[in-house]
C-alpha cells in the first residue's frame, strides 16, 4: 500500500531529532546562528535544531538568517519558534547587524546560474566567506561545501577521501574551495574552530538527484549517462551530521565528506522509479567511469551511518510524486561533468 505523503509528514520526518543529536546538542556550548537559513535544507536544519534543544530541556537560541524568498519556509519557521532576521548578507552593513552567536552554521552560497553570473558567484562563494569568517572569528563555524571540490575518480574508486587533493572544475568549483579557504584562513589567523560540511546530495522529496531522475522519466526527457553514478543521503541525516560537526570543528580545520556508503546507479536508479512510476525511462549518451563520488567512511565512524535506506529512498521518492508532492524547481544537474551550472 501506497504511503499518503504530505507537507507536514515530510517535515516531521525530516526534524525529528535523534538521541544522539540530543545527546550532542547539550554539549554544544551557546546559540546557534544559520547563515542561508532559507534555501532547499536551511529550513529543516534550524527546525532539526529547534527540535532537538526542546527534547534536551535545555534554553538554547536558533537564529536564522535569509533573505527569505519561500513564504512557506518562513512560516515553517515562525510556527516552530525559530527566531528569524531578513537580511541580504551582501548589503554593506548587513553583517554588522547580526547578532554575536557561539555557534554559526554557513549555508550561503550560490551554485545555479553560475554561467553569465560570474562576478556575483564569486561575491557570494569566495568575497561573503571572508567576511563572514572576520565577523565570527571568536565563533565556532559550520562551513558547508561541496564534493565538487575533488577531482572526478573512478566509479570502483570508493570515491575521494578527504585526504585527496582539491581540483576543481569550473567557476562554482573553484569559488567553493575559494569559500573553503577564507575560513581556514581564518582557523590560521584567529584560532577559530572550523568544521568544513562536504556534501553530494541530499535528499529531501522535494528536490535532489532522485527527484530530478523521476521527474525526466515523467515529463519524457532523455535521462544522461555521461556521469553514470553518485551519491545521495537522507537530508535528515545530512542536517544532523552538519549540526553535530560544531563539537568536531577545530583551529586545525575539521573536514568530512556527507552523503551515502553506495556508488548509485544512474541507470539502475532511473530503471527502479520508472517501474514504481509506470513509464519507461529513455536514455542517451555512454556510461563513463568517472564522476564527483565522496568516500563518507570518516562520516560513518563519528556519527554512524544514515538512517534511511537507499531503497526506502527511492520507494519514497516515487510515493512523493505520485501524491501530488510539491517541487521546489532546483534541479541539482548532477550530470554536469564540465563545472558549468
Amino acid at each position: 500500500m501506497m504511503n499518503t505523503w504530505t507537507e507536514e509528514k515530510l517535515d516531521a520526518l525530516l526534524t525529528t531529532p535523534s538521541q544522539k543529536l540530543i545527546t550532542d546538542m547539550k554539549k554544544i556550548k551557546g546559540d546557534i546562528i544559520i547563515l542561508g537559513a532559507g534555501g532547499k535544507m536551511g529550513p529543516t536544519l534550524c527546525l532539526l535544531a529547534k527540535n532537538a534543544i526542546k527534547a534536551a530541556g535545555i534554553e538554547k537560541r536558533v537564529i536564522a538568517v535569509s533573505r527569505f524568498s519561500d513564504p512557506i519556509a518562513t512560516k515553517l519557521l515562525i510556527d516552530n519558534e525559530v527566531e528569524i532576521i531578513s537580511s541580504d548578507l551582501l548589503e554593506e552593513g548587513a553583517l554588522d547587524k547580526l547578532p554575536d552567536c557561539e555557534n554559526v552554521i554557513y549555508m550561503a552560497g550560490k551554485k545555479f546560474g553560475t554561467d553569465g553570473q560570474e562576478a556575483l558567484t564569486w561575491a557570494m562563494n569566495a568575497w561573503l566567506p571572508s567576511r563572514v569568517a572576520q565577523r565570527y572569528k571568536n565563533s565556532t563555524i559550520t562551513v558547508f561545501s561541496t564534493g565538487n571540490i575533488y577531482p572526478q575518480v573512478p566509479i570502483y574508486s570508493g570515491g575521494a577521501t578527504e585526504e585527496i587533493r582539491p581540483a576543481p572544475i569550473g567557476e562554482y568549483g573553484m569559488s567553493s574551495l575559494s569559500r573553503e579557504r577564507m575560513f581556514e584562513y581564518a582557523a590560521q589567523t584567529y584560532g577559530t574552530k572550523i568544521a568544513v560540511y562536504r556534501l553530494n546530495y541530499a535528499v529531501d522529496l522535494r528536490y535532489g538527484v532522485l527527484f530530478d531522475i523521476a521527474n525526466s522519466i515523467l515529463n519524457g526527457d532523455p535521462i544522461s549517462l555521461s556521469t553514470a553514478c553518485f551519491n545521495c543521503i537522507w537530508q535528515g541525516d545530512a542536517n544532523e551530521v552538519a549540526i553535530r560537526s560544531l563539537l568536531h570543528a577545530s583551529s586545525n580545520v575539521f573536514r568530512i565528506n556527507v552523503t551515502g556508503p553506495e556508488t548509485v546507479s544512474v541507470k539502475e536508479t532511473a530503471l527502479k522509479l520508472g517501474e514504481l512510476l509506470g513509464k519507461e525511462p529513455i536514455f542517451t549518451g555512454e556510461e563513463t567511469n568517472t564522476g564527483y563520488l565522496n568516500n563518507s567512511g570518516k562520516m560513518f565512524e563519528l556519527f554512524g551511518y544514515p538512517t534511511v535506506a537507499l531503497n526506502t529512498l527511492i520507494d519514497w521518492q516515487a510515493e512523493w510524486i505520485k501524491s501530488g508532492g510539491r517541487a521546489l524547481g532546483k534541479s541539482t544537474h548532477f550530470e554536469e561533468r564540465k563545472g558549468s551550472y
